[in-house]
């Protein structure tokens, strides 16, 4: 009769529970380096950029009240930063709701065109009519109908990102290869199931694509929102200090709102990697 085979000690678990984690300490500390590699030349771009900035206006003696130099706008960062952060956080608001809303009215008619005709025929003409009327023209009505608060400038941002998302996702739906489709019909799938595992999987980098687009449309349509309204955020900021001839608060604003862009362009671009990283 066979012994039965003795129990690991702990202590005899612990070097494969220390290799584990060594293992897991050497993945993150590459996925660092690496994205340190992938930063340093736009890095080395930004500093070269300020150091020419800065030598140009010092060197044509250039009047501060047209170009500031880099240290007067970092001193106006620094002197306004809490301004300017809530200034951020209400154009943030602003554009994170109507993008929301633009996107998810997009995307469902995007889903209703790509198994209606009907629904392509009525509904495309006024999504293309939308995009082509001028955000200037547009607004006046939408504050008429609105009033000028929050909900009213998303409501703007939406007719933005609206266009986006809906031509992205109608194009991705209506490009799945015919070849998945055939396999989906040769086991019989039904028709929600051929949608959900299917069509809506490989339209997801043209989804992403317009995700993207509208992300920084919906920064520009928050702007121009203020800009109009003349309310709290960046696009208030901007003006008011231009008005006032504060060209360095100027500057810092618009430093401020170029950041916020970066920042929602690059929440589709983590969400699409987290997605096929699954």
């Amino acid at each position: 009769m066979a012994e039965p085979e003795p129990q690991r000690s702990r202590e005899s678990r612990t070097p494969a529970v220390g290799a584990n984690w060594r293992r897991r300490e050497g993945w993150t500390t590459g996925r660092l380096l690496a994205a340190t590699r992938r930063a340093r030349p736009p890095l080395l771009l930004f500093v070269a950029l300020v150091l020419a900035w800065h030598g140009a206006v010092v060197a044509f003696a250039v009047p501060e009240i047209l170009v500031p130099t880099p240290v007067a706008v970092a001193d106006a960062l620094v002197a306004g930063g809490a301004t300017l952060i809530g200034d951020a956080a209400v154009t943030g608001a602003t554009a994170a709701a109507g993008l929301l809303a633009g996107c998810a009215v997009g995307a469902v008619l995007a889903f209703a065109m790509t198994y209606s005709r009907t629904a392509a025929r009525i509904a495309l003409p006024y999504v293309v009519a939308l995009r082509i009327a001028p955000l200037i023209a547009v607004a006046p009505l939408v504050f008429l109908w609105f009033g000028r608060g929050i909900p009213a400038r998303a409501a703007l941002v939406a007719t933005l990102a609206l266009f986006p998302m809906t031509v992205a996702t109608l194009d991705g739906l209506r490009s799945t290869p015919e070849r998945y489709l055939a396999l989906a019909r040769s086991v019989d799938a039904s028709r929600p199931a051929v949608f959900l595992r299917v069509r809506v999987p490989a339209a997801a980098p043209s989804v992403f694509a317009g995700l993207k687009l509208a992300a920084t449309l919906s920064i520009v349509g928050a702007v121009v929102a203020e800009f109009v309204t003349l309310r709290a955020g960046i696009g208030y900021r901007v003006f008011v200090t231009a008005e006032r001839l504060q060209t360095a608060e100027t500057y810092a604003a618009l430093v401020t709102l170029s950041a916020l862009g970066v920042a929602f362009y690059l929440v589709p671009v983590l969400l699409e990697r987290a997605v096929w990283a699954e």
